[in-house]
């Protein structure tokens, strides 16, 4: 074997935790989502399992050893249970002891992840790692921004990159960064070192709008230009995550240089808390929102249900933009999408064509709105829907496309999609699986908080964020954290006053 031949461990462990949702993540979430055995990966990315396809293709131009291990994410809800939790951390660290030795681990993971009698899986999992392979073996992995940068895990890994992007549709990209700085490395070109900084708060930091927008592009020209930079990143924080360590953090890795990193980091860290409370998109309540998208001229106007929204662990099955627009008498509506596996497979039994009275939606938790009885016809039944994303599929059926009537039996010109598993609105692909046009729609209704708007942008005349009901702890002033720090805005109006 030549000296140069490299072995390189990767796998990847992943989910976002809201910590106040109800609905608690086991094995089966896991395998509904996202679950790949050692070796069965397919070619294509899946947001935090890319550090290994992508792997593949820099391991195959190396002419170096890739030891895959598991993938697996599941859609962001509740605590992960226990049994999930070690099942799947044994299983990955049990096929690293046997891929030993090895030059480098690498993995993919979400980084907000909170499981029963584990508030940080992934620097448990990071420090495991660290003890198997001991100081000397690389150890690095790529993150969702919306994570906790716990110090568990800046002490156990060498370095982290996070997609830049919100909505992220930058994950391969983030991932090629990721294994550059890999090669580099095991090649003896850099020498990565990892400063970060506290920015003490907590926002939404959407990318598709200033001053966000403005501030990623300045990072990747800081990292094209700056010789000493080899990635920089911001790490959002997760606002629904009730833990210790939740906040805004920014990250430097530098070739060598600590300080410079430290120095950097500081500078765009506090960058982001001079404009806190800005970064946010301008928000209507439901109403507003409704009254708006029936007044405009041309459709379809999408109205983003933003905290009703599965990315963020909630269950996408909240009512109160639905029954607004019922209540208004909207037409050319289209929903996508209400979870309720109940409905959907009262709906698959029926079939399509069927008219049958259903009642679907707010099971799941209070300020949610109420549940909706109908009359509805089933226009349409899918086994297997499925969105776009990226590269990726999303899976959210069984589904189910169902038209309200009224009394008589007449369409009142809203459909709804009913889903089995729960899944955000990323893509308007969502709506053409099921038989929608939707460009043909007059008024659009999702769930998101802002990973639709690279594809929906393109073919809204208007897009309205609607903050309707709380089933997201979406104030972080006023959430009830037990274990949240109260030393970040807006907690407090400054916080760092409060600290020496």
């Amino acid at each position: 074997m030549p000296n140069d031949h490299r072995r390189i461990f990767v796998a990847a462990m992943a989910t976002e935790t809201n910590t106040f949702s109800p609905i608690v993540i086991d094995r089966q979430a896991f395998e509904d989502s996202f679950y790949a055995a050692p070796g069965t990966h397919p070619d294509t990315a899946t947001l935090c399992t890319a550090p290994i396809p992508v792997g593949r293709r820099v391991c195959a131009e190396k002419g170096w050893t890739l030891i895959e291990g598991t993938a697996a994410w599941a859609d962001p809800a509740g605590l992960v249970s226990r049994k999930a939790h070690l099942s799947l951390r044994d299983e990955i660290l049990d096929q690293l002891r046997a891929a030993l030795p090895v030059d480098a681990v690498v993995l993919g993971l979400h980084g907000a992840m909170v499981a029963q009698g584990c508030v940080d899986p992934e620097g448990d999992l990071l420090a495991r790692i660290r003890e198997i392979v001991g100081p000397d073996v690389l150890v690095c992995a790529e993150l969702d921004p919306h994570s906790h940068l716990t110090a568990q895990r800046v002490a156990a890994a060498d370095f982290f990159v996070a997609f830049k992007e919100f909505p992220h549709t930058d994950f391969v990209e983030r991932a090629h960064d990721l294994w550059a700085i890999v090669v580099d490395t095991l090649e003896g070109r850099v020498r990565p070192v990892m400063s970060t900084h506290d920015c003490r708060m907590i926002d939404v930091f959407p990318t598709s709008r200033e001053p966000m927008r403005g501030f990623v592009d300045r990072m990747m020209a800081i990292e094209a230009n700056d010789p000493k930079v080899l990635s920089l990143s911001a790490i959002h924080g997760f606002m629904a995550g009730d833990v210790p360590e939740m906040g805004t953090q920014m990250i430097a890795v530098t070739d060598g240089d600590a300080a410079h990193g430290a120095a950097l980091a500081a500078r765009l860290g506090q960058e982001l808390f001079a404009n806190r409370g800005r970064h946010m998109m301008p928000v209507l309540d439901a109403g507003a929102a409704v009254a708006a998208a029936m007044a405009a001229d041309t459709g379809p106007v999408v109205i983003a249900d933003m905290w009703d929204n599965p990315g963020g662990g909630t269950a996408g099955d909240a009512t109160v933009v639905l029954a607004e627009l019922m209540a208004r008498g909207a037409t050319g509506v289209a929903v996508g999408t209400i979870w309720d596996p109940i409905a959907v497979s009262l709906c698959r039994a029926a079939g399509e064509g069927a008219i049958l009275p259903l009642r679907f939606g707010a099971k799941s938790a209070p300020l949610t709105g109420d549940p909706v009885d109908a009359l509805v016809q089933v226009l349409a039944v899918s086994e297997v829907a499925a969105m776009i994303f990226g590269e990726s599929l999303v899976p959210f059926g069984p589904a189910a496309r169902v038209a309200l009537l009224d009394a008589a039996g007449s369409p009142i010109g809203i459909e709804v999609i009913l889903n089995t598993v729960r899944a955000q609105s990323y893509d308007p692909s969502l709506f053409r699986v099921m038989g929608i046009d939707p460009v043909a729609q007059r008024i659009l209704v999702i769930k998101s908080t802002n990973h639709f708007h690279a594809a929906f942008a393109p073919i809204a005349r208007q897009i309205l964020y609607c903050s309707a009901g709380m089933p997201y702890p979406n104030d972080p002033a006023i959430t009830p954290y037990r274990f949240v720090r109260p030393d970040i805005w807006p907690r407090v109006a400054d916080p760092f006053a409060q600290v020496p």
